[in-house]
């Protein structure tokens, strides 16, 4: 059998799996490969290629719900939905500069799979949780279809969301349906200047219980605005950057809001609609970091934690860092080759907990450390469960969550 499928169907797609299944013969799953660097190298000698299944099946501007198979590209999803004035909400990151390839090459399998989210987390949520329907090749070659078209019907809609973040490893998603959302008619982001990790993170946190309804809420210590403002982006300094999203008349009078709220004897600035929605991109995407040869974190933490666990890293060992997800989500940038990783999970349970998954790394480095957040015990039984229920030949991108698995 040739080393790599490209299925046209479903049912092409099923087949191969049971080939798979049945020589015992493990498979890698890909799209355009986009996020192949994230997560331990999969075990595996042949490549499943789901770019060929591809193309918008269904989209109803008025009813919000788009269907689509897993090797569409996001930027053709996110084309049609423009041209009706929406979006997809959660706003998927792409990881394609950060990890050395062209941005818009992911598909929408891949951004399922990998459970993405952009700067809108704290107020739209992830992947997850707008999907309402999925169709999938599980690892004993069966097609099954969960979920539906609309919100109300929940016949098996906790599946789609149990496959969502599983990278691959339960079942290969063949059709995809999801909510999405008007687009918002203008935005600007409210910026201060000047501030520390610590008076970000209270500024953010205020922002956030406002009642300026904040989209997103994300901090550039003075080295993170500085290697913006090298693309073009205007920062001088540490920035604390708050998203306002809506109706122009309502984006003014919630800016002026904030300036009473947080802009006291501070530098307030006002960054307009198409400049804002490119400075979200490029803290999205991690672009502070593109182009670098740092290792690279993402720490999931409680948004007071963020910078404590920053400033507990950084007087250990040199770093680099800033904030999302109103302090949140920390991007951290580790330089040589040593990851940090216990250095790194010690300082989150330190503070609080959460966890930490390393994105950019070479090959060997991601297979001699758990690049995901290793799980609890009772976790990690039901994991195991799921797996054996889903794949019990363990064939579908065996390794790349944690090593044999």
């Amino acid at each position: 059998m040739p080393d790599t499928f490209k299925p046209r169907t479903e049912e092409e797609a099923r087949d191969v799996v049971r080939w798979a299944m049945a020589e015992h013969e493990p498979l890698e799953i890909v799209g355009q490969a986009s996020k192949r660097a994230i997560g331990r190298p999969v075990q595996a000698g042949h490549l499943l290629d789901m770019s060929g299944l591809a193309g918008i099946e269904l989209y109803e501007p008025e009813e919000l719900v788009l269907t689509a198979l897993p090797g569409t590209p996001i930027a053709e999803i996110e084309a049609a939905l423009a041209a009706s004035n929406q979006e997809l909400a959660f706003d998927p990151l792409d990881y394609g500069p950060l990890l050395g390839n062209p941005a818009g090459q992911g598909t929408l399998g891949g951004v399922i799979a990998a459970n993405l989210a952009g700067s809108k987390r704290l107020k739209h949520g992830a992947a997850r949780d707008h999907v309402l329907g999925m169709d999938a090749v599980s690892g004993r070659g069966e097609i099954f279809h969960s979920g539906g078209r609309v919100v109300k019907n929940v016949t098996g809609y906790d599946l789609p969301r149990a496959l969502t973040g599983s990278w691959g490893t339960l079942a290969v998603a063949t059709r995809i349906t999801l909510k999405v959302l008007p687009r918002a008619q203008t935005e600007a982001t409210f910026l201060l200047s000047g501030l520390d990790d610590a008076e970000a993170a209270t500024a953010m946190t205020a922002a956030m219980g406002s009642s300026a309804e904040v989209s997103a809420a994300a901090h550039l210590p003075a080295a993170a605005a500085q290697d913006l403002a090298a693309r073009g982006h205007a920062l001088s300094g540490p920035a604390t950057l708050l998203r306002l999203e809506g109706f122009g008349p309502s984006v003014d009078y919630r800016f002026e809001r904030l300036r009473t709220l947080l802009g006291t004897g501070r530098s307030v600035s006002r960054v307009e609609a198409d400049a804002s929605r490119a400075l979200w991109r490029a803290v999205r995407d991690a672009d502070a970091f593109v182009g670098t040869d740092d290792l690279v974190w993402r720490l999931s933490v409680a948004p007071t934690a963020g910078a404590a666990v920053v400033a507990q890293l950084a007087g250990r060992f040199a770093c680099k860092a800033f904030y999302d997800w109103s302090g949140g989500l920390v991007w951290l940038a580790v330089p040589g080759a040593d990851a940090r990783a216990e250095a790194i999970r010690a300082a989150i349970a330190a503070c609080g907990g959460g966890h930490a998954t390393l994105v950019r790394a070479p090959a060997p480095l991601r297979s001699s450390v758990p690049v995901f957040q290793p799980q609890p015990a009772p976790l990690a039984a039901l994991a195991a469960r799921l797996k054996e229920q889903f794949d019990p030949h363990g064939i579908l991108n065996p390794g790349r969550m944690t090593a044999g698995h």
